[in-house]
């Protein structure tokens, strides 16, 4: 009980930080995206590193466990460049409750992966989530009365990112269990993701003054902060028993996008929010029931 607690306490740290971070990747405007991801890793890669160096982390700790922090590098990558596009689209709260999706998909790829069988209530809340999904997707043929924008673009690419964390936050479970550590994890992802991001810096690079730089450092230092967050919360404790308080984050980004940015999510989003979360309440408390 007392590793749940501070599962707990470390997942909404992280949900306060990752939406700090949405706020901050907004801000600087037409910034391209990978420029972005790459400025929020390279301040992940120095922090990741010192703590390597503080804790006396050895690349040998990973042994037997690389194929694990690779696979979770890459869905981690996808779904960080997919989670600012979506941002730099869609209002913070939608994007991020989008990417509030990956705990469900994180029960449909724990089956594959870690072997845990999901119970049917499971299946039934993941089937709700989805279904609330539409009402932040939007598609065309709902609620528009015409086919000729099936899904909007940012809001199916923001679900696809959730998607990615989805995996990315198994594959991190399972490596962790594993004894892989966490500050080895984060220095591994950021620097595969800043190498995947630089070529197009390098060759697309967007000129940025003082602001904009200063805020996407900004972001950088929030992201890290999350990142070792959400590495030590799922460290204490499995994804289906911190995954009701990850939602704080769209508490956190409602409000920062309120005042900061003067943006309010339509009814349509509202109702999304109101079912997924519904499903994950749902999930977690029957989690509990049958536990106890």
């Amino acid at each position: 009980m007392k590793k749940k607690n501070k599962g707990i306490l470390c997942i909404i740290c992280a949900a306060f930080f990752f939406a700090l971070m949405n706020l901050f990747v907004k801000m600087p405007g037409g910034i391209p995206t990978l420029q972005k991801a790459f400025f929020r890793n390279v301040v992940a890669i120095f922090f990741s590193f010192a703590l390597i160096i503080k804790n006396h982390v050895h690349i040998s700790d990973g042994k037997g466990n690389w194929h694990l922090v690779l696979l979770r590098s890459v869905f981690g990558t996808i779904s960080l460049i997919f989670n600012f596009y979506a941002i730099d689209h869609l209002n913070i709260s939608d994007a991020s409750m989008l990417n509030k999706l990956s705990p469900f998909f994180a029960i449909l790829f724990s089956y594959f992966i870690l072997k845990e069988k999901a119970k049917p209530y499971q299946l039934a809340c993941v089937f709700a989530a989805l279904s609330g999904t539409l009402f932040i997707l939007k598609p065309g043929f709902m609620f528009h009365g015409s086919s000729s924008q099936f899904i909007p673009f940012p809001a199916l690419i923001g679900l696809l990112g959730g998607m990615g964390a989805g995996m990315a936050y198994t594959l991190l479970r399972k490596a962790t269990t594993r004894g892989v550590p966490g500050s080895l994890i984060v220095f591994f992802f950021s620097v595969f993701s800043c190498l995947c991001s630089l070529p197009y810096c390098i060759t697309n690079y967007t000129p940025m003054d003082l602001k904009q730089l200063v805020f996407l450092l900004l972001a950088g230092l929030a992201a890290t902060g999350g990142q070792f967050c959400i590495t030590a919360a799922y460290t204490y404790a499995p994804a289906n028993e911190l995954s009701v308080y990850d939602y704080s984050q769209i508490i956190f980004a409602g409000l920062f996008g309120f005042l900061f940015l003067n943006e309010l999510p339509d009814i349509l989003s509202l109702i999304g929010y109101v079912v997924i979360i519904s499903a994950s309440v749902i999930m977690f408390v029957l989690r509990n029931r049958r536990d106890s």
